[in-house]
């Protein structure tokens, strides 16, 4: 097929990239390469097939609307997986502009341009944080979101309502991932294991927030991958069972789906240090800090309807994910063990 995968020099979208071309698929990234973290990273990600002949990379912002217009009339891609966006809930209380300018602008040409240009199915990355206040565990596709705690959330699930508004009124086959806290190889450095990883490695103190008293679904970026390639292979079809009488947020008269993409085993913080720690041969020096404004003090997902859907089953446990990115953590940046 011929997909156009956006953030293509992103964390997910590079090893999904990497995993269509294996697979045989023709593939337009795209990435503007900004700035929020180090471009060299996402330079190093893009080289790794970006000399495959069935690949072709389109260096624009998916906020310009003239720019993905031209690229989706030109391209005319039969399916789309949107993962570019601003990510971080701590940088939306620095830098909320960023957030409405990639995340809902972007948004809205990826509907365009999809309902446009034919596009078979339009497969999108939403976020664990629109739970929000949600405190029922395993958190479920089909609970109530409308209590958002940072603006990062809140235009999570502006993507959803609007993807659920474009496939209601165009009948564009949309499916949106919930993903858990992604973590592995290449890794982005504004997260945890990758801030973690290098501050042990150089002596510094580690920042744990909430005490350490938080619980996270880590899932490492293999088993996400896998299971964004299952949801963009399926395309989403109506529920019809659904009802306007008990509506379920999941599921859609239109072709219209939810999925959560975790692990559905949180584990404590604390534990993930300790796990860091033992792969790294080193102790943390800890500085234990109160909860952060936007965060949330666990999640974990409820899978089911991805694994009944396409079969996703994640693998990977946290001591293998954790020693694999640490290895290549010290091949990349060339610290000996």
């Amino acid at each position: 097929m011929k997909i156009l995968v956006t953030g293509a020099a992103g964390f997910i979208g590079a090893r999904l990239c990497e995993r269509l071309l294996e697979r045989g698929d023709e593939v337009i990234g795209v990435d503007n390469l900004n700035a929020y973290y180090d471009v060299r990273l996402k330079e190093a990600r893009l080289a790794r097939f970006s000399s495959r002949p069935n690949f072709v990379f389109h260096k624009l912002d998916i906020a310009d609307r003239q720019a993905m217009a031209s690229l989706f009339a030109n391209a005319r891609p039969q399916r789309v997986m949107h993962l570019a966006a601003q990510a971080g809930v701590r940088y939306s209380l620095v830098n909320p502009y960023a957030y409405i300018d990639a995340n809902i602008t972007g948004f809205l040409n990826m509907l365009e341009g999809s309902r446009h240009n034919g596009v078979e199915h339009l497969v999108f990355a939403s976020s664990s944080s629109v739970y929000g206040a949600n405190t029922r565990m395993p958190f479920s596709v089909h609970d109530n979101v409308d209590h958002p705690v940072s603006l990062y959330a809140a235009t999570k699930k502006s993507n959803e309502l609007m993807a659920h508004a474009y496939s209601h009124l165009y009948q564009l086959p949309v499916t949106g991932l919930r993903f858990f806290t992604v973590y592995g190889p290449w890794g982005r450095p504004d997260m945890s294991l990758f801030m973690f990883t290098r501050n042990i490695l150089e002596g510094r103190p580690i920042d744990v927030f909430n005490r350490g008293r938080h619980k996270r679904d880590f899932t490492y970026i293999e088993d996400i991958v896998e299971g964004v390639i299952r949801a963009l292979d399926k395309i989403a079809t109506p529920d019809p069972e659904w009802s306007g009488d008990r509506p379920d947020p999941g599921t859609s008269r239109a072709p219209y789906r939810l999925y959560n993409i975790g692990n559905n085993r949180p584990v404590d913080l604390l534990r993930y240090i300790e796990v860091l720690e033992n792969c790294l041969g080193r102790k943390a020096v800890r500085n234990m800090l109160p909860m952060q404004p936007g965060d949330v003090p666990e999640t974990c997902a409820d899978i089911d309807d991805l694994a009944n859907a396409v079969g996703y089953r994640p693998r990977t446990t946290i001591e293998e994910g954790v020693a694999k990115f640490v290895e290549w953590y010290r091949n990349y940046y060339g610290v000996p063990a």
